[in-house]
């Protein structure tokens, strides 16, 4: 009886994995859906084009509690035109890399237009190329800028988001080759900005200021990055979507765009740190100098109808004198939150990346590794190591399986030899009750006995499901979470192993032309019953088989159903995860099987199995 409860503790613990997927991925994805139609309705540019309405800057007072400029936009709800009409409505400066296209607008020397050209929306290389960064004027205004604020009470004249640049030189913005551009404001001041990029996802921005006039100015270099709109977000409990920033001592701040919404504002003086907004898989981030003192603050507002969020921080004054210069230096990272790009703090990870390169403070946390971070991130390098020899993530899923298989082998050879120990004496508990039917105190007792004479541990059973749950969770992170996994292919049909498996018995796997999904998210998810979910349910059902049948009728049914209802609810999960699982119980009922033959233990897999039929025959007979 106790390998069938550890069984049903297996059924149990399994099933608290899965009602917390329903709870945490298939609500929120029913969230997202309509999200998603509604975002598509306001995304559908006006009828006609005008020109674009760019949010303003008003500089706030200059005195140390100054803060960065603030985005706002007309009272009257603004023009939405197109990506492409918003570019092309004011000068710009390309920028061309391996990575990243785009452009820096000369009105306001933003950068508000960037592509990111190696990931794309689908599977499909052809499809359009992700787009991160977009002017003000379109439906989703997301932008970097730079600049200086005035101290209190002056008349200054500085840049603002309606200067228009005068780039010194020509050519693009492209590693290796930066440019310059320069603001003259007719006072005495010269603003002079040189932008490069590397071959990744890095801006450093530098800005000078020279005086020449007839009194010393006090100008607050700032940074920020404005969203406009509500963004899109997965809606998963275990991923962050929103601001985010390794804020010095403060550590680790995220503030989802609900939190944000509520709070409004979030100040913070700091001193090395970052901050920024992330999406799933792409991020922009401010990247200040470490030594840098700064007064950063996450934001929201709403402006008229239109909901704005801001990262931004401001530095401590400058005076520049008559006949002086003063500097600032700026980093932004915009991009893909790639491993190797953003850095590993791990040891012996080797990714150090920006989080190495530039000194930053924990920027690996860019990625949302979780909680389980110790587990999470060993997971990956070790999927991470095995595609860099075999180039499939698919495989190299099952050779982590195996390798983790082997690591865990003493102690579930352990277990499943108390197991077999256990299968061993079930004549003898038998006995027991029959000695004693009515006394259950008297049973466990004598049970207790029999396991301390035959040296079994009761609970040794439990271990390689508590040892699967770990490693479970963490390959369902770095499947979710690492760009890495988007878009990975397995074999055939499998073209995305972040993604459900996309064939479906209920079409015949495409032959019928009929899609589960139409029937609405409550059930269509679960009709999406593809091969490889059916293939783990038939390794699940083999394992419980390889158990003899409980003489409980309710534990019968239990095991007997457990198997086609995993099946259906696992039909959801992303497709590296369901191969993982069936790969796994592929390994267990053959590891299982060893060591009960090992321990003269018999295998009762295939008795079992005919004895799953064998019902239906003798009523066909009678």
């Amino acid at each position: 009886m106790t390998d069938n409860r550890n069984t049903i503790l297996a059924v149990i613990l399994s099933g608290l994995v899965l009602i917390g997927w329903q709870y945490f991925y298939n609500v929120p994805q029913m969230e997202k859906q309509r999200a998603q139609q509604a975002q598509s309705e306001l995304a559908k540019p006006a009828p006609q084009a005008g020109t674009p309405a760019t949010p303003s800057t008003t500089p706030q007072a200059g005195t140390p509690s100054a803060t960065a400029p603030a985005a706002s936009q007309p009272a009257s709800a603004p023009l939405v035109v197109t990506r492409e009409v918003a570019i092309n409505a004011n000068p710009r400066i390309k920028i061309e890399t391996p990575r990243v296209s785009g452009s820096i607008s000369l009105k306001g020397a933003r950068i508000d237009d960037l592509a990111l050209v190696q990931f794309r929306n689908t599977v499909d290389p052809k499809s359009p190329a992700i787009v991160l960064f977009s002017p003000s004027g379109t439906a989703t205004p997301y932008y970097a800028e730079f600049g200086w604020v005035a101290a209190a009470g002056s008349t200054v004249r500085i840049p603002d988001q309606n200067t228009v640049w005068q780039q010194e030189g020509s050519g693009s913005l492209a590693p290796n080759s930066p440019v310059t551009l320069k603001y003259d404001n007719g006072d005495g001041l010269t603003f002079r900005r040189t932008i490069s990029i590397d071959e990744r996802y890095l801006f450093t921005i530098k800005d000078d200021v020279t005086n020449i006039g007839n009194a010393p100015v006090t100008l607050y270099p700032f940074a920020l990055i404005s969203r406009h709109g509500t963004p899109h977000v997965e809606g998963y409990y275990i991923l962050h979507e929103g601001l985010i920033g390794y804020l010095g001592e403060q550590g680790l701040q995220e503030y989802g765009y609900k939190k944000i919404d509520d709070d409004k504002v979030k100040t913070f003086n700091i001193t090395n740190g970052w901050l920024g907004i992330t999406d799933k898989y792409w991020a922009s981030a401010l990247l200040p100098d470490t030594t840098a003192k700064l007064q950063a603050r996450f934001s929201s507002n709403l402006v008229g109808a239109t909901r704005t969020y801001q990262t931004d921080y401001l530095q401590d004054p400058q005076t520049i004198a008559i006949g002086g210069t003063g500097s600032s230096n700026a980093r932004l990272f915009a991009g893909a939150k790639e491993a190797s790009v953003v850095g590993i703090n791990f040891p012996f990870a080797g990714l150090g990346g920006y989080n190495k390169q530039l000194a930053l403070n924990h920027f690996d946390l860019l990625i949302d590794w979780g909680w389980f971070y110790f587990i999470t991130k060993p997971m990956f390098l070790a999927l991470d190591f095995f595609f860099h020899l075999v180039g499939n993530f698919g495989v190299s899923i099952l050779l982590v399986t195996v390798l983790v298989k082997l690591l865990f082998f003493p102690l579930a050879n352990k277990s499943y030899a108390s197991m077999a120990k256990m299968k061993s004496v079930q004549p003898q508990l038998a006995a027991l009750k029959e000695r004693f039917p009515d006394d259950k105190v008297k049973q466990q007792q004598e049970m207790m006995e029999i396991y301390k004479k035959e040296k079994i541990n009761p609970v040794a059973g439990c271990l390689p499901v508590l040892l699967q749950i770990p490693v479970f969770f963490s390959l369902y992170k770095v499947l979710f979470v690492t760009i890495e996994m988007r878009h990975a292919p397995f074999y055939g049909w499998i073209k995305d192993l972040s993604a459900p498996d996309p064939t479906t018995i209920f079409n015949l796997f495409g032959l019928l032309p009929f899609d589960p999904m139409t029937l609405g998210p409550a059930i269509g998810p679960y009709l999406m019953l593809g091969v490889w979910p059916i293939i783990m349910g038939l390794t699940m059902w083999f394992q419980m088989k390889l158990n003899p049948t409980p003489p409980d009728p309710t534990q019968k049914m239990i095991f007997d159903w457990m198997p086609l209802i995993f099946t259906f609810m696992l039909a959801s999960f992303p497709a590296g995860l369901v191969i993982y699982w069936a790969w796994n119980n592929l390994l267990s009922v053959l590891q299982q099987s060893y060591i009960m033959r090992r321990n003269g233990v018999k295998v009762e897999l295939f008795d079992n199995l005919k004895a799953t039929f064998a019902p239906k025959k003798a009523e066909q007979k009678t």
